[in-house]
């Protein structure tokens, strides 16, 4: 029995894509750079800030400028937290029906926690959320299972009466070797060489509300 549902947070849970988008296009356009299409940004969201200096100025760590460049977007990106940045259309829906069914949610993502509390204090979700377990309270990241384990204890449940919901491979992985009930999310982030039926998740879905469906399905 379903008890809990965690959230990956980029590409999952909010849509942070068009503050990315912003902000490198605006550091491209400072450098006399041409800028990014959208949907090519959109696509590399989801793996952090070094992809988008990978994606933006062609360097990747370890080589002359990269830090630099990436020190330079995160300040940037600091700067500019939930500007643009919202839940994902239906999102809303899903978390007011879990808050009034007093299903527990929280967050396990890969995103520092200097990132994401004010992306979610801005958003309005602080309050609501469960556990928010970051890569500054974990010694691993995803795909390893700890932050999704620390959530689950944090919400003295046992991992498979939890749902982990994720638009990237190694979030499934990670609920895989949790031990919880696995859902893609197939809206999120996800490049055009990736294909989400590889990721072998127990459960997929296309918008946010398909997940209601699947709980019920799951046995809420």
């Amino acid at each position: 029995m379903i008890k809990a549902v965690l959230f990956d947070l980029d590409g999952t849970l909010i849509d942070t894509a068009p503050d990315f988008v912003s902000v490198l296009n605006r550091l491209l356009a400072e450098d006399g750079r041409p800028t990014l299409p959208e949907a090519l940004i959109r696509s590399e969201v989801s793996n952090g800030a070094r992809a988008m200096v990978r994606l933006g100025f062609g360097i990747g760590p370890g080589e002359p400028g990269f830090d630099d460049q990436l020190k330079r977007f995160l300040d940037r990106y600091a700067d500019h937290l939930a500007e643009d940045t919202c839940l994902f259309s239906g999102m809303d829906q899903v978390l007011a029906q879990l808050d009034a069914q007093h299903m527990p949610w929280g967050i396990v993502t890969n995103k520092p926690e200097r990132f994401t509390t004010p992306v979610l204090a801005g958003l309005g979700l602080a309050e609501r959320t469960g556990p928010v377990i970051c890569p500054d309270h974990v010694r691993e990241r995803k795909p390893d299972p700890e932050g999704l384990l620390l959530a689950a204890a944090q919400l003295g449940l046992a991992p498979q009466h939890c749902v982990y919901v994720g638009d990237h491979l190694r979030d499934i992985e990670a609920g895989r070797r949790a031990g919880m009930v696995t859902v893609g999310a197939r809206y999120g982030y996800i490049s055009a060489d990736d294909d989400p039926q590889h990721w072998h998740a127990d459960h997929y879905i296309d918008t946010p509300e398909q997940l209601l469906a699947l709980l019920a399905l799951e046995g809420v």
